[in-house]
């Protein structure tokens, strides 16, 4: 089902009918971006909703020339980035890792086998386990396709922390999938 611009008018005007059919439209890709984003089922709900909210109120900003998805997509990481300014704490900032492990390059890992070792859930889940902040760092550049200045500046950070984030959260989704699969080859 494509989106009409009647449909959209008809939510702007605050159609009951027309933005229950526009948010079963849109609900699994906003469930999909909001998934990537909060780990409990009750807080991706609550932020799916809220930022399903946002999208109705900013109907009238919305223009043609760009696909619906993509802006609707764009709201919601807005809505999630917001959300976590706001409630930040500082033990999400810190972690203490201990990198006296063994390179991964040693190990032999290529990125270049994740897609064929394992899948999609699999992967989501490695990502899951990421710190708070390297999760969203790692999201928003890897997966949405920010900048790290674009980044810094969503996230209350500096560029350079942003990138240290991307490198940690690269590490770490090594080690997890190195781990995987050892554990898969000694069964």
């Amino acid at each position: 089902m494509t989106i009409g611009p009647q449909l959209l008018e008809d939510c702007a005007k605050g159609d009951r009918k027309a933005q229950f059919v526009l948010y079963r439209h849109c609900f699994p890709m906003l469930m999909g971006v909001c998934r990537r984003y909060r780990k409990e089922e009750d807080e991706v709900k609550a932020m799916l909703n809220e930022g399903f909210l946002k999208l109705l109120d900013n109907l009238e900003k919305y223009r043609p020339e760009v696909p619906f998805e993509a802006w609707a997509r764009r709201i919601m990481i807005n809505v999630l980035i917001d959300d976590f300014r706001k409630n930040r704490k500082v033990k999400e900032l810190i972690e203490h890792t201990d990198f006296t492990d063994i390179p991964l390059a040693e190990a032999g890992f290529d990125y270049n086998e994740a897609d064929k070792q394992f899948d999609v859930e699999q992967l989501e889940s490695f990502i899951q386990e990421l710190p708070p902040v390297s999760q969203k760092v790692f999201n928003l550049f890897a997966i949405d396709g920010y900048t790290h200045r674009e980044i810094g500046e969503r996230l209350g950070i500096s560029e350079g922390t942003s990138k240290w984030h991307l490198s940690f959260s690269r590490k770490r989704l090594q080690e997890q999938m190195q781990k995987a699969l050892n554990s898969s080859r000694v069964i």
